[in-house]
């Protein structure tokens, strides 16, 4: 397999860029590097550096994990079978595992992808609490330009849950849909030949928001808070909202509402669209330790620091399930056959008893947390295959992460 960015300058084979950042063997280098390929904006962190102690568990890398294909391997050999850029362990709040592969290290910045989802989430219930946001109010009394939009029948609530009923559809594949040809240009994350160079003065539809007003329709036959279809689009209207309403760009409040009061290792930073608006549906990235750190404040329901920063009661929520939550994943028949039970606030489930949920990002990314066991597992990747459906890779690996987390006694 030919290796990225090969020489000084780069040999032209090897050379990463905006039309092949994404596709392997480039993305292992390009997720790693999201500064040099994209626009972003920092995040910066704040107080002082984290002491996380360590406490490495030998029996971990002795011990074998069946990967999705029947295959034995012990823990490093499947993660690098199953294209790992890096898996971190964290039980009781000590490190007990910590591996960085293809390149990446401990001061490398990796994308989040999808991720990006959870963390504002929680940043939405920050905002709901300070100016007493109503949940099933229209998305469109906050933000007026949403009125005539797919989003203006939905409720915020029906939002987080990606219940919204819209006709705008997720599609990773097909370089013909409107979701490759109309919106990931928008977010300045995929490429087509002159997207970037267009101009606001020469396009309807410029930036995300745009696309949110002018392109999403509502789903004729389809009723808001039925079924769950997972639309990233939905994510930055709740990105949107928090800026509108805190008056403050998303990257900001996130920084002084999450980042430096996490006491971070390092910077975060976040893709922004061609407009410069920041991508709330994925743009986030940060070094492994710091997302295992933002696992840490969910685990410990919103505490950090001897400071309550999230309202408890908004990471509960996301645990607080019943028949309505159940069907509405149910009534998705794409995720018949995965381990998700439920999906809530932007959020995955896998055990609500155990408390046992994670945030996804595309190409296999997770931060896996379970309150049974007191767990906190974040991963990067670089897999081929964008979605998560049936892919052998993804499998594998959260195998071996819900294996891990939920063992007692290691």
């Amino acid at each position: 397999m030919t290796k990225a960015m090969q020489g000084f300058p780069p040999e032209r084979e090897s050379q990463v860029t905006f039309a092949n950042y994404n596709r392997q063997p480039f993305n292992r280098w390009g997720f790693q590097n999201m500064d040099s390929v994209v626009r972003t904006a920092m995040i910066p962190r704040g107080g002082e550096l984290p002491k996380i102690e360590e406490d490495l568990n030998p029996s971990l890398v002795k011990q074998k994990f069946v990967d999705a294909n029947g295959e034995s391997f012990l823990l490093d050999d499947l993660l690098s079978r199953h294209d790992a850029d890096a898996f971190l362990v964290m039980r009781d709040s000590k490190i007990i595992y910590e591996n960085y592969l293809n390149g990446f290290t401990p001061h490398k910045r990796h994308i989040w992808y999808s991720m990006t989802k959870s963390l504002v989430s929680i940043a939405f219930g920050i905002l709901k609490e300070e100016f007493e946001i109503d949940l099933n109010a229209s998305p469109a009394k906050y933000i007026r330009e949403l009125s005539g939009s797919g989003f203006e029948r939905t409720t915020i609530q029906d939002v987080l849950n990606h219940s919204s009923a819209i006709d705008f559809k997720e599609n990773y594949v097909d370089f013909s849909s409107d979701f490759l040809q109309h919106y990931a240009p928008a977010l300045g994350m995929a490429y087509i030949p002159g997207a970037q160079d267009v101009q606001p003065d020469n396009s309807d539809i410029f930036g995300v928001y745009d696309f949110l007003v002018k392109f999403v329709n509502e789903e004729k036959g389809e009723t808001p808070g039925v079924t769950f279809e997972y639309n990233s689009a939905n994510a930055d209207v709740i990105g949107w909202l928090i800026s509108r309403i805190s008056n403050m760009p998303l990257q900001d409040f996130i920084a002084k509402h999450i980042w430096m009061k996490l006491g971070t290792y390092h910077d975060a930073a976040i893709i922004v669209d061609r407009a410069g608006m920041p991508v709330a549906t994925g743009g986030m990235s940060t070094t492994l330790r710091d997302a295992a750190l933002f696992g840490e404040l969910i685990l410990n329901k919103g505490k950090c620091n001897g400071e309550t920063i999230v309202p408890e009661a908004w990471i509960d929520e996301v645990l607080e399930l019943d028949q309505k939550d159940a069907l509405r994943f149910s009534n998705n028949q794409l995720y018949k056959n995965e381990f998700w039970k439920y999906y809530k606030n932007m959020w995955w489930i896998l055990d609500a008893d155990k408390g046992e949920f994670a945030a996804v990002g595309i190409h296999g990314q997770i931060i896996y947390i379970n309150r049974s066991t007191n767990t906190v597992i974040a991963q990067f990747s670089s897999q081929a295959g964008a979605g998560q459906v049936g892919s052998i890779e993804f499998r594998s690996k959260i195998l071996a992460i819900r294996e891990i987390g939920n063992k007692v006694g290691i």
